[in-house]
């Protein structure tokens, strides 16, 4: 590991571990608010990263494929927040919403790191390493964001669609969830997933940030 790949793990480490932790709490807010207290229950509705970081998924498996891909590959995840879409007081709706929290709380995140990086330039600082950082952060946010919201259950917009569709397509996308990951691994090694579903939610991710941060340039 040379001093660059270093840097490299240092910049994107507090951004990932924000991301993924947030992420996974606030699916446990919103559960509990609309009805569920299952995470609650079971201390995973937490800022303390270690309680959503997997051993397997959070570090190791990202950090292989980063060395072992020269960083033109990433995956990883958290343990899943449990969530009983049962216990919500409507679950159909309040389960669409409970999913979209996720995603969400990584696009106000990517909207944070871009007004953190207004505020530095204000602030005269010139040190590269906490604009890399910024920049990591909102890259990592918005890649969180356009992944878990892919159509396919158990990633968020796969949830959200089983909310909007009739009940009887709305079944049989559920029905595909046991082997939803796989699906989503095959199409991420195929390529198809970055061409026709993250690049242009991201570039639609990033132009709405540039709209909204755009009267503080």
């Amino acid at each position: 590991m040379d001093a660059s790949q270093i840097q490299a793990v240092l910049v994107f480490a507090m951004p990932v571990l924000f991301a993924i932790t947030l992420h996974e709490a606030a699916h446990g807010y919103a559960a509990r608010h609309f009805g569920d207290n299952t995470a609650y229950m079971m201390g995973r509705i937490s800022l303390n990263p270690i309680r959503h970081i997997d051993p397997i998924g959070t570090i190791l498996m990202p950090l292989l494929l980063y060395f072992a891909t020269s960083g033109a590959f990433l995956f990883g995840y958290a343990k899943p927040v449990p969530v009983n879409f049962g216990r919500l007081r409507d679950p159909r709706w309040h389960g669409m919403w409970v999913a979209l929290a996720g995603p969400g709380i990584n696009f106000a995140m990517a909207l944070g790191w871009g007004l953190l990086a207004i505020a530095l330039s204000l602030g005269g600082l010139q040190e590269p390493f906490f604009f890399q950082m910024v920049q990591a952060g909102v890259l990592v946010n918005l890649v969180m964001c356009a992944f878990n919201l892919f159509p396919l259950p158990p990633l968020d917009g796969g949830r959200v669609l089983v909310s909007l569709l009739p009940i009887g397509p709305a079944r049989l996308l559920a029905r595909t969830e046991r082997y939803g990951f796989f699906i989503v691994m095959a199409l991420i090694l195929l390529g198809a997933v970055t061409k026709i579903w993250m690049r242009p939610v991201m570039y639609g991710l990033n132009l709405a940030i540039e709209l909204i941060l755009s009267p503080l340039y």
